[in-house]
């Protein structure tokens, strides 16, 4: 496992990972970010402002946190941090192992990592790609992951932008339908606060049921769904020509669709 991991970037995503990182217990000593406009970072995680600060203070690994779009640009000043004794981590959406070794080719590996912002609080599912690791570092690199959730690795890097889509972009549908549920509540008559303190908690016990049965998901909703009872008629709504499961077949592959316009994008 990377003794000394050095976060290039520290936004959304990135900080979530090192707050959950933090919350498991690691050693803050073992961080650091580069990030030229972060105020500030976690007691004991080291701040580098430029590429060459970073350089001296020294790493083991870096994380890739800007966005996929900047790759090409900002590739050539970061090289320098990836040497042969470095490996190098990205999150950039879509940008795929061969581009990230393209634009890193002295580091000693490659991984793609896709977690979700619940790493904050250890509860993200994190999906993981390599190349160039043995079997025992892969297993710490998991390792190290697992302590956001739950890490895995993806053989198949062809599917990666779909479990991304799943995994990684997820819990934004997830958020949307809880606003959307609050939402219409609050249109039939209740206070629109209220609506939404329901609408949260309610996805949040749904969820964590999910997650702890041994039924698959459909079943637990037909335990709900006693037949002629109200959550059955409210249920038959969004049964009716399977509609929601359409719906979320074109928001996973214009997803999954987009991460491939990213890969081509960088070229």
């Amino acid at each position: 496992m990377a003794s000394r991991l050095l976060l290039i970037g520290c936004g959304n995503m990135a900080g979530a990972m090192l707050a959950g990182w933090l919350r498991a217990g690691e050693d803050a000593g073992r961080f650091a970010v580069l990030d030229p406009a972060l105020s500030g970072t976690p007691d004991g995680v080291r701040l580098h402002r430029t590429p060459e600060q970073a350089a001296e203070a020294g790493h083991d690994a870096v994380l890739l946190g800007f966005k996929p779009q900047q790759l090409r640009a900002l590739a050539p000043t970061f090289q320098p941090l990836a040497g042969p004794q470095v490996a190098v981590h990205s999150l950039l959406g879509g940008i795929t192992l061969a581009q990230i070794a393209a634009a890193f080719p002295d580091a000693r590996a490659h991984v793609r990592v896709m977690p979700n912002l619940a790493s904050r609080i250890g509860r993200s599912p994190v999906i993981l790609a390599e190349r160039g690791l043995g079997e025992a570092e892969r297993e710490q690199v998991r390792l190290l992951y697992d302590a956001l959730g739950f890490a895995v690795w993806q053989a198949d890097e062809t599917r990666f932008d779909l479990v991304t889509a799943l995994a990684g972009s997820g819990p934004a549908f997830v958020y949307r339908f809880i606003d959307a549920l609050a939402g219409a509540a609050a249109d039939l008559g209740l206070d629109a606060d209220e609506a939404t303190r329901l609408a949260t908690v309610m996805v949040d016990g749904a969820a964590s049921l999910a997650a702890a049965s041994d039924l698959a998901p459909g079943e637990l909703a037909e335990r709900v769904a006693s037949p002629g009872g109200m959550t059955r008629e409210g249920m038959d709504v969004l049964d009716q020509g399977d509609a929601l499961r359409r719906l979320l077949t074109v928001t996973l592959r214009a997803t999954a669709d987009k991460g491939a316009a990213l890969a081509r994008e960088i070229g």
